[in-house]
């Protein structure tokens, strides 16, 4: 774990939760936030700090891609679509969950890998404060957060999936200047990667009927290997691939 994380629990954090997390990452607990980066719990939660800027996870500023006939516009929805009754999809590489939550709306049962501690625990709060909201409830009670590494995870899979989601390329997704300066501090984290290769090997194993790769609009193909098909956008493109 980066050494330069600190944990800070303020009035109406969880201590409880927050002095498990610094146990399992190895991180100093202290009485104020740091200058770089510290995972601070107080009463609206968890939210990262650090470099003068905040971030918290909020599904909240997701509610206008799924109201008002808007979701089935989305590009990844349109690669995901399926009637299927009792579906269900990982999300091998979450991040935040944005795309998970896509996935959730569209009526897919979502299990979300994530292995890197602080942003697996952004997400759970993201999570625990989006199962109270009126809207949001429905779809994030169909997100289920795991915090390991997807190739293992994958590996130990007993239940049939329907479809498997990538996105390697969280959290550098580019080094713009207009990129969201909250993210900016997702990026400082160094999160544990699995290769491309396997972790799209480790999706084939695991026989899903469609494997999904989010990836930069001119890129090469995940581990160089053609899709089924392709959906383009103007920045990025879903390769799907039907096994």
């Amino acid at each position: 774990m980066n050494d330069k994380i600190v944990v800070c629990i303020q009035k109406g954090g969880q201590r409880d939760q927050a002095e498990s997390f610094a146990r399992r990452t190895g991180s100093v607990i202290a009485d104020k936030p740091g200058k770089e980066l510290t995972v601070l719990f107080d009463s609206k939660g968890v939210s990262l700090t650090g470099y003068g800027l905040t971030y918290q996870g909020d599904f909240e500023n997701m509610l206008h891609r799924v109201t008002n006939g808007r979701l089935q516009h989305e590009m990844l929805v349109r690669a995901a679509k399926s009637e299927k009754e009792g579906r269900r999809a990982i999300d091998a590489t979450a991040g935040m969950g944005e795309d998970a939550f896509l996935l959730a709306a569209q009526g897919y049962e979502v299990t979300l890998y994530e292995q890197n501690p602080v942003v697996a625990i952004l997400l759970k709060d993201a999570l625990r404060r989006a199962k109270k909201h009126p809207v949001l409830k429905d779809i994030a009670a169909r997100m289920k957060l795991v915090e390991g590494d997807s190739v293992e995870c994958m590996s130990k899979l007993l239940d049939p999936v329907d479809v498997i989601y990538l996105d390697p390329m969280f959290p550098a997704r580019q080094k713009s200047s207009l990129i969201n300066k909250k993210l900016q501090l997702i990026q400082k984290l160094e999160p544990p990667c699995s290769e491309e290769t396997d972790l799209f090997d480790a999706a084939i194993k695991a026989a899903p009927d469609k494997i999904i790769v989010k990836r930069p609009l001119k890129s090469e193909f995940l581990a160089g290997r053609k899709p089924s098909y392709t959906l383009n956008g103007k920045a990025i493109r879903y390769d799907c691939y039907t096994l």
